[in-house]
């Protein structure tokens, strides 16, 4: 009989406008996704606070990477509340998202279901 596969939740937290720390969370990712032990993996990029700033659709650098992320099935959740704080039209944001109304309620809610939680 088949043994069943793991299946592995991560929500890595990105909350500081430092594009090394954002840098190194895009790198955490990809070489989370590149190890082969882990058969069934499914994770979100959570952004709050100054770091949201950094994932305006002009920021080529990130927009490219949360582009490639999420072909390889990443979800990049953004937060309204700091979208709102810093004033920036959703139509500026990177594309390949979605908006939760409150990054740290979506970081307390993938928590309890068990999710495992990096902060680069």
């Amino acid at each position: 009989m088949a043994e069943a596969k793991k299946k592995y939740q991560v929500i890595f937290h990105v909350d500081n406008f430092d594009e090394k720390r954002i840098t190194m969370a895009f790198n955490n990712i990809v070489n989370l996704m590149d190890d082969m032990r882990l058969e069934e993996l499914e994770i979100e990029l959570l952004v709050n606070g100054p770091a949201i700033q950094a994932f305006r659709k002009d920021n080529q650098t990130v927009a490219d990477r949360v582009r490639q992320l999420a072909a390889r099935g990443v979800n990049v959740m953004l937060c309204r509340n700091a979208i709102h704080l810093y004033e920036i039209p959703e139509d500026e944001l990177v594309e390949e998202r979605q908006i939760v109304p409150a990054g740290v309620s979506e970081l307390v809610r993938r928590q309890a279901e068990g999710w495992a939680y990096i902060r680069p």
